[in-house]
């Protein structure tokens, strides 16, 4: 269905910026992309925020300071401007969507190659420009509570098969955004490596359970969704004001010891085999720059049962996806020695989701919770259909029974010391310019 609604100047196919790399047609961050993120260098340790733009980061500080924002509507400008300078996302997700798309619009007229603005900034070039290679990436917010879902009927189908084979989806699954509250203080940057952790496991059920370090570690393809705006204790967020909620997003690895999951999970869900890591992308790619790939929610087979009607209208069910192509990349110990590339385990779509991040943001916020500035919202594993399209090791290796054999002649059940797991993700279509989200990238280390 058409979203031309959601179009704006800023994502005209034709825009080309006087940063030369971001016209090249093969970067993650065109002048239509244009996501946040929080960096720093060597020479200015204080952390402070940056739009990427080719292999250049706006540095937004700067370019307060140097006047290249005095563009932005003079309602806005004193507080977008403060929460510019800020060390953090968090006081612009304060502000909610209309801040962001503020800061995006002005960002599109001073890095384009044409117009007024952008001709005053590149006489700023050297002052507001900072080399990628020259920064050191950060956490993009301070992340107060982090929600992880289940929305993938495929994931969870694949999943309940080997764990339930007479009941793989539980009754609740359709009705429900299922999700469980995970664990902020190890949400961790891409490039972090990954300490395998211990739990306790028990291997044979015929003998007591043992602590050790986990024997079944895994990745989980994910997107994670961060907040803006907020509601107070007892207000409801409904679907029709989810999406001016929604910040951006990232690319999420919610890594898991599948062994301790297997053995702690009932009655509570996850909590030790979950809350040691979860790896995010540096960059959060606004929901506004997502606007070209917006397309109809998933088409729930004949017999299923309809959304409750919070849960439903008829943007989300027409607009509510989004078309994002997700990749899992491996690359062992051994294969970096022999100087062999990473291998490509699974590619998943997206758009295939049985619920969308606004039903997941609506239906979390039902109860009246608060969601805050910040928060980090889960999708849960994302797998299609098919064998190659399943985001986790334990779908793809059929719970280890299956190992992958990688280039290198080594095999994996579930990832080994040294393995290095990347996520990548874009977005393309015909009429509009490719964007990417920037790899999510951890490293295996030994346990303790």
């Amino acid at each position: 269905m058409s979203n031309g609604s959601m179009l704006d100047e800023t994502h005209d196919s034709t825009l080309r910026s006087w940063v030369e790399r971001a016209n090249d047609g093969v970067t993650d961050f065109p002048i239509q992309n244009l996501p946040f993120g929080v960096f720093c260098t060597a020479a200015e340790k204080t952390p402070r925020i940056g739009i990427a733009i080719g292999d250049q980061i706006l540095d937004c500080a700067a370019a307060v300071r140097g006047g290249v924002f005095d563009a932005l509507p003079s309602t806005q400008r004193a507080a977008v401007c403060d929460a510019l300078c800020a060390t953090s996302l968090n006081a612009l997700m304060a502000l909610g969507r209309e801040g962001a798309r503020a800061v995006r619009h002005a960002a599109s007229r001073i890095l384009r190659n044409t117009g007024d603005e952008a001709s005053r900034a590149q006489q700023w070039r050297a002052q507001i420009l900072v080399p990628m290679s020259d920064a050191t990436m950060l956490l993009p917010a301070q992340i107060g509570d982090y929600t992880d879902f289940y929305a993938s009927v495929h994931h969870a189908t694949n999943i309940g098969v080997m764990l339930r084979p007479d009941q793989p989806l539980m009754p609740n699954y359709k009705w429900i955004p299922i999700g469980y509250h995970g664990r902020a203080s190890s949400v961790v940057l891409s490039g972090t490596a990954v300490r395998r952790p211990a739990g306790q496991l028990r291997p044979d059920p015929a003998v007591d359970p043992i602590v050790a370090p986990t024997r079944s570690l895994d990745y989980e393809l994910e997107l994670g969704a961060f907040v803006c705006g907020e509601n107070g204790m007892g207000q409801p967020v409904p679907l029709d004001r989810a999406e001016s909620r929604l910040f951006g997003i990232c690319l999420l690895n919610d890594w898991s010891a599948r062994d301790v999951q297997g053995w702690e999970y009932q009655p509570l869900g996850p909590f030790l085999a979950k809350s040691f890591a979860t790896s995010v992308s540096p960059w959060v790619v606004t929901l506004d720059a997502l606007a070209p790939y917006r397309c109809e929610s998933y088409v729930r087979p004949e017999g299923d049962p309809a959304p409750l009607p919070y849960l439903s209208n008829a943007h989300d069910a027409a607009q509510g996806a989004i078309d994002i192509r997700l990749e899992v990349w491996l690359q062992s110990a051994a294969m970096r020695a022999s100087g062999i590339p990473a291998v490509q385990l699974c590619g998943a779509d997206f758009r295939t989701m049985y619920w969308t991040f606004a039903q997941m943001l609506t239906h979390h916020a039902s109860n009246g919770c608060n969601l805050r500035p910040g928060d980090l919202l889960g999708s849960g594993t994302v797998s299609g259909p098919g064998p190659t399209e399943r985001g986790s090791m334990m779908e793809l290796t059929l719970r280890g029974k299956t190992p992958v054999t990688l280039p290198s002649g080594e095999t994996r059940a579930f990832l080994m010391d040294g393995d290095v797991v990347e996520f990548r993700g874009w977005c393309g279509r015909d009429g509009a310019v490719r964007i990417g989200f920037g790899p999510c990238r951890g490293e295996v280390i030994a346990a303790e």
